[in-house]
């Protein structure tokens, strides 16, 4: 057992060294996730899964990501799916970057 023991904590204590900076990594940011309520040229909001709408600022800076389409220059719109990453500035949420997915299209009717 103690054989065991000397073999399994210099492996763990390895381990543990490598992962830890990648928790660190991923910095201070936020995210919020939701459903797009509003979109303008400064701002968005999101409505989230539990009913909490949070308003989130974007800028010049600001990346938009949409999904199977990540090199597109498309922006959500309301009702789109949408996961920001956003940095905290004097008590507001800056968003760095959007990922989102449109919405479902209704399919046209069959004729």
């Amino acid at each position: 057992m103690l054989t065991m023991f000397r073999f399994i904590m210099p492996f763990l204590t390895f381990a543990m060294t490598l992962t830890a900076p990648l928790a660190w990594a991923h910095g201070s940011d936020q995210h919020v996730l939701g459903t797009v309520t509003l979109i303008e040229a400064t701002h968005v909001e999101v409505k989230t899964p539990k009913g909490k709408t949070v308003d989130v600022q974007i800028n010049k800076q600001t990346r938009f990501l949409e999904k199977g389409n990540p090199k597109g220059k498309n922006l959500p719109q309301v009702g789109d799916r949408v996961v920001i990453e956003a940095a905290k500035d004097n008590g507001s949420l800056i968003a760095t970057e959007v990922h989102f997915s449109s919405a479902k299209k209704p399919a046209a009717p069959a004729q």
